[in-house]
């Protein structure tokens, strides 16, 4: 989730403390730490108001969870899964901006932005270390709840029944969750050495992190997939489903044109000519899917035909995860 950053581009106009850089350049893992906090305070205030949002429209019994699943009506005794799933939108939510700001820097036009190419590094840097820890909060809280749920079982049982469902690929084994925990985790678990992969570049490679870290927006992808299948505030296919689908054209757009307009020389089309013709045909696919992507999306907006479930006369009376036999 990094920019594609030299020593000289890092430092910018600003000072090796302003960047989260080392004096000799290098940006440092702890500095940006350092200089991630105001943003995960954000992130919390964020997560706080969201998790209000949805607690009173519990508490009112309107919300969509509740709509999914009757028996979660009291958000007094599940407000864990409510907290899980503050931390899911708002880490959704920091992943589409990290994932805008890294397109535009790896775009062409940045100069023309009022914010200065180093400031959007920065920003880069920090939004996506506050996307991984927002990310890891969603699935602990989720564990978290699943281990209260589980009161049968003795304590033992219970945290490894929680773990496994929620850190086990596989292992979740009721209803749609059988695909949307998986593809989460493997958001979750792509996430995270694609993003800390930034900071050890000088030893692994340039070459060889820009290529590893072309694989973000595979992460990115996930986490909606993972959303768009498991989230119950877009379960039906209402409008909440619908803007969450809409929110994602300037993400393909930004993509397209970061493919059709690349900064880097080296990863512009060009002609094919011999042995790099598997790679130009490789890169005219990308561009050809991207682009049937943002047709897709503009197809979902004005259809009206999001995927969504259509709201049931009776209300569906399955608990929150129910073991299959056997």
């Amino acid at each position: 989730m990094q920019p594609e950053v030299t020593q000289q581009s890092a430092g910018g106009s600003g000072t090796a403390q302003e960047s989260g850089a080392r004096p000799g350049g290098r940006v440092t893992l702890r500095g940006d730490l350092r200089a991630a906090v105001p943003d995960a305070a954000a992130a919390v205030v964020i997560t706080g108001a969201v998790f209000l949002f949805l607690y009173f429209r519990m508490k009112e019994g309107v919300g969509d969870t509740v709509a999914v699943m009757p028996f979660m009506d009291d958000p007094d005794t599940y407000w864990m899964y409510l907290l899980s799933q503050a931390f899911g939108w708002s880490g959704l939510l920091w992943a589409w901006g990290t994932v805008m700001l890294g397109l535009l820097l790896s775009g062409p036009g940045t100069g023309r932005l009022p914010v200065s190419h180093a400031a959007l590094e920065r920003w880069h840097r920090t939004t996506s270390l506050t996307t991984m820890a927002l990310m890891a909060a969603h699935a602990l809280m989720f564990m978290a709840e699943l281990v209260r749920y589980e009161a049968a079982m003795g304590w033992a049982e219970r945290i490894w029944a929680g773990f496994a469902d929620s850190f086990v690929p596989g292992w979740y084994d009721s209803g749609t969750g059988q695909i949307a925990i998986p593809v989460g985790q493997a958001a979750l678990y792509l996430a995270v050495p694609l993003g800390l992969l930034f900071y050890v570049r000088h030893r692994i490679g340039a070459n060889t992190w820009r290529r590893l870290h072309r694989f973000v927006i595979v992460v990115y992808v996930l986490s909606v997939w993972h959303t768009l299948l498991y989230g119950t505030n877009v379960w039906y296919g209402d409008w909440p489903r619908t803007m969450l689908w809409i929110l994602q054209l300037p993400v393909a757009v930004l993509l397209l044109v970061r493919l059709l307009r690349p900064a880097r020389r080296g990863e512009r089309l060009g002609a094919p000519s011999g042995r790099q013709a598997v790679g130009w045909t490789l890169r005219v696919a990308g561009r050809v899917l991207v682009l049937a992507v943002v047709v897709g999306i503009l197809a979902v907006t004005f259809s009206g035909r999001d995927g969504g479930r259509p709201r049931p006369a009776d209300p569906p009376a399955a608990a929150l995860h129910e073991h299959e036999d056997g």
